[in-house]
Parts: structure tokens; sequence; C-alpha cells
């Protein structure tokens, strides 16, 4: 099983025009975390897309070029790119230039987006929500596989016997499908023998077993060998030396994360109860790196995932902490679960 790291960049906004001073900090902060990360041997580093105040991260190409440069062997993806929102053209240029940039490292995960702020932004109908995503998700996949591309579809100007440059080093980008829990999302996953990702966040992991084994049958049903598919867990993750302190530290910035965007969606505040259940029961990876060991290791028991990504919140956690759990998480626990998994 791959071991890796996901994040928005949450930052601290900086409510300016000019002299985005946050947001200049935590851009340099993240080089520093995956060249960590790369440092303690983990395995895939990846940035995911919003277009919001408190996030610094819009477009996770330019991230993942820039840490490209700065390390040697962790895979760089996206998680997820907004690909309903985006041109898929100029998204396969990007991921293409990335590869090239760091010998064949990079990845993208695309996905239709939990957070709808795109569609305004570059003028998309949130009317045509899936239907932008499996038109796109097409043209993306075709370029990916063929050099000279004609296409037509609804919702792009269409594309007659063009070359799209440049190719990537890799053969073809790997494309991971990241989903939120949605039936229909696996069935896509699965007849398109994509590889997909799944982002637990608020139920128990033990939820998500029938959602998976929908992804492996559709896959099954279209005639593939679903024992090949590789499966990504994402859930939020911070650990320390001693569970008690990791839990204290944590849980102001996911109680601010979560009543920020709780706020949008209607979602009842939170509390510690609700909090500590998360950490027990729930898919939250938060203690000391045993108990993080222990809660991967019952997520793979269920669901054989071939990746996990753990999702750093850092909110009123310093740089300095998370540059700890990344130390934790490379050096502590990857490698009991790699012995263990064999």
């Amino acid at each position: 099983m791959e071991l890796g790291i996901s994040t928005f960049g949450e930052l601290q906004p900086d409510g300016t025009a000019g002299k985005a001073i946050n947001a200049q900090k935590r851009v340099q902060e993240l080089l520093e975390e995956v060249k960590l990360a790369d440092e303690v041997g983990l395995d895939v580093f990846a940035f995911g897309e919003h277009h919001r105040p408190d996030f610094v991260i819009s477009a996770p190409e330019i991230m993942m070029a820039a840490t490209a440069a700065i390390t040697k062997n962790i895979k760089l993806s996206s998680s997820v790119t907004v690909l309903s929102s985006a041109d898929p053209v100029r998204t396969f240029q990007n991921f293409a230039t990335v590869d090239l940039i760091s010998n064949g490292r990079a990845e993208i995960i695309a996905g239709r987006g939990s957070f709808i702020e795109s569609y305004p932004l570059f003028g998309y109908n949130l009317h045509d929500y899936d239907e932008l995503f499996a038109e796109k998700l097409g043209l993306f996949m075709q370029i990916n596989e063929e050099e000279m591309v004609t296409w037509k579809g609804k919702h792009r100007a269409s594309i007659v016997n063009r070359g799209v440059y440049p190719r990537p080093a890799q053969q073809a980008i790997p494309i991971w499908i990241g989903v939120g829990g949605t039936p229909a999302s696996a069935q896509r996953a699965g007849k398109l023998n994509l590889p997909m990702a799944i982002a637990i966040l608020g139920s128990p992991p033990e939820q998500f077993v029938p959602f998976v084994e929908l992804y492996r049958k559709s896959a099954t049903d279209a005639g593939h060998d679903a024992s090949k598919l590789q499966l990504a867990i994402s859930s939020q993750f911070y650990v320390a030396e001693d569970s008690q302190k990791a839990a204290d530290e944590f849980y102001p910035s996911y109680e601010m994360l979560m009543n920020r965007v709780g706020k949008d969606r209607g979602w009842s505040p939170m509390t510690r109860q609700q909090y500590e259940y998360l950490r027990s029961d729930g898919p939250l990876v938060v203690g000391d790196p045993q108990q993080a060991i222990d809660k991967i290791m019952h997520q793979y028991e269920l669901f054989h995932n071939t990746r996990f990504l753990a999702q750093l919140v850092t909110g009123a956690i310093s740089h300095k902490q998370i540059l700890k759990t990344i130390e934790l998480f490379g050096t502590k626990i990857a490698p009991v679960i790699r012995k263990e998994i064999g």
C-alpha cells in the first residue's frame, strides 16, 4: 500500500488585493512539507484545488511543478482537480509538463468538486454538474491515450485532428477519480476501469464497504479485472508522540475547519464529544503513531485499498508541528504498515 499526504493549503486569508503575506508564507511552508515527505520516504503528496479565501491552492499543477524540482522520488498528484470547470486540453498540457519536470511522477485525481465556487468563477452552470464532468473526463482520457485528437462535445469547441503537446514522460498520466460517496461515481470509476480515491471524513469507514463493493462489481460487469483496481482512502490526520497531546493540539483546528465549512452547508456546530467519537469510532486518524497504525490497518482490512492519503488540517497548528507529523508518518508509521502488509 502506498502511503501519502494530501492538503488543501489552509491559511488565514490576507484580505488584500496585494502583498499576500499569509499566502506567501503558506506556499513556502508547503514546499518544505513536500520536501520532508520525500526525504522520509512517503510515496505520494497531493494538492487539492479550491477557490476560496481560506485555501491557498487554486492551481495544483503549479504547486506540483514547484515541488517536482525539489524532490526526487515522491509521486505528485492533485486531490482533486475540478475537471468539470477546467479545460481538459490545457489541464493535460499542465500535468504533462509536471511529468516532464518530475521525470514521470505526475498523477491527477479528477473530480466534480465538493465545493462549487469554480463553476460561476469560470462561467459554468451548476445544472450541468454531472454532464460537464462526464464529457470532460472523456476528453481528458482520449488526449491521454492519443497524440492526435478528433473530438466533439456539448460544452467545449470541437477538436479536429489536432495534436496535444507536450506528451508526458510516462506512457500516460495516471488518472484517478475522486469521489465522496455517490453510488453513480463508484459505478462510473469501475466501468471506466479507473483507480478511485474516496474521502472518508465524517462517517464510520464501515459505511463505505458497500460503496467499494459496488465499484469493484461495476468493473467486473464491464469486463475488467477488479483484482487489479487501485483504491485510495483519504482521512484527516494528525499524530504526535503522545495521544492526548495530539488530540488536544488538533481539535482547535478541526473545530475551526468543520464549523467554517458547516456554516455554508447548514451543519450543527462541532463539539468535543463528536470529535472524540470520530477519533475512536470514526475516520479521524488522530493520536499517537500506534493509534494511527491501527486506524490505517483497520481501513485496509475493510477495503484492501492500495493507497492511504493522510489529509492534513493546519489552521491553528504550527508549521513545526505539521513537519513533526510528517516525520512521524514517514519514520514511525509507514515502516510498520509496509511490514504488516508485506
